[in-house]
C-alpha cells in the first residue's frame, strides 16, 4: 500500500503554540506557485486534498495531513510572493522560519522547485538556513513535464551538481500531470519515517 494513500486532512493552525503534540513530521515548501500543493495531491491521489490555486501565496497557516500512526506530511506557507498586506507576510516569515528551526517532530525537509527556475535565491537562502540543523533535504523538481528529455537530463545534472556544497541533501524530477517521480519520493519520505525516533516532548 502506498505511504500516501491515506492520507487525510488532519488541522490547520496559523500559531506554533496550535501545533499537534506527538508524531513525526514531514513539511512541503517551496516558492509559491512552485506547484507544492499538486504535488502533495498527486502524491496522495486526490484531486483537491491540498488546494491549489491561481494565485501564489493562497497557504496561509500551516497544513497538517495525517498518514497514519502518528505520523505527518506537513504543508507550510509558500514564499517569496510579495502582493500580500505586509503585516500577513511578516507573520508567515515567523511562523515559517519558527517552525523549521524549533520544531523536534520534523524529521526532514521536501523544498518544491520549479525545474524551469530552480535554485533561485531564497531557495538557495532555505537551503542555508535549514541545513545546518541536521535534517535531510529532499528537492523535487517538479513541471519537469515542461521540459524535453534532454532538458531534465541536464537540468538535474545541474542541480545535483549545486547541492553537493549542502550535506544531506537529494534531487528527483517530479511531474504531477504525468505522475512522474512518485515512487522515487514515496521511497525517500518512507525511509525517513523508518528511521525516525519520536522525540520527547
Amino acid at each position: 500500500m502506498s505511504l500516501f494513500s491515506q492520507l487525510r486532512f488532519h488541522t490547520t493552525v496559523n500559531e506554533l503554540h496550535m501545533l499537534p503534540q506527538h508524531g513525526l513530521e514531514v513539511a512541503f515548501v517551496g516558492r509559491s506557485n512552485a506547484g507544492k500543493s499538486s504535488a502533495i495531491n498527486t502524491l496522495a491521489n486526490h484531486v483537491r486534498l491540498a488546494f491549489v490555486s491561481k494565485t501564489p501565496g493562497r497557504t496561509q497557516h500551516i497544513n497538517y495531513f495525517n498518514l497514519g500512526d502518528d505520523r505527518f506530511l506537513v504543508d507550510l506557507p509558500g514564499y517569496g510572493y510579495a502582493q500580500v498586506p505586509e503585516a500577513i507576510r511578516a507573520h508567515w516569515q515567523q511562523l515559517l522560519g519558527n517552525y523549521l528551526a524549533t520544531r523536534p517532530n520534523l524529521i526532514g525537509l521536501v523544498l518544491i522547485m520549479d525545474s524551469r527556475h530552480p535554485l533561485k535565491p531564497l531557495d538557495v537562502n532555505m537551503l542555508d538556513w535549514f541545513l545546518p540543523t541536521g535534517k535531510p533535504v529532499h528537492v523535487l523538481l517538479t513541471k519537469s513535464d515542461k521540459l524535453t528529455r534532454q532538458e531534465q537530463t541536464k537540468t538535474l545534472a545541474q542541480v545535483r551538481g549545486a547541492l553537493e556544497q549542502w550535506p544531506n541533501c537529494s534531487v528527483q524530477l517530479f511531474s504531477s500531470l504525468k505522475k512522474q517521480g512518485m515512487e522515487e519520493t514515496e521511497t525517500v519520505i518512507g525511509n525517513w519515517f523508518a528511521q525516525a525516533q519520536t522525540p520527547e516532548m
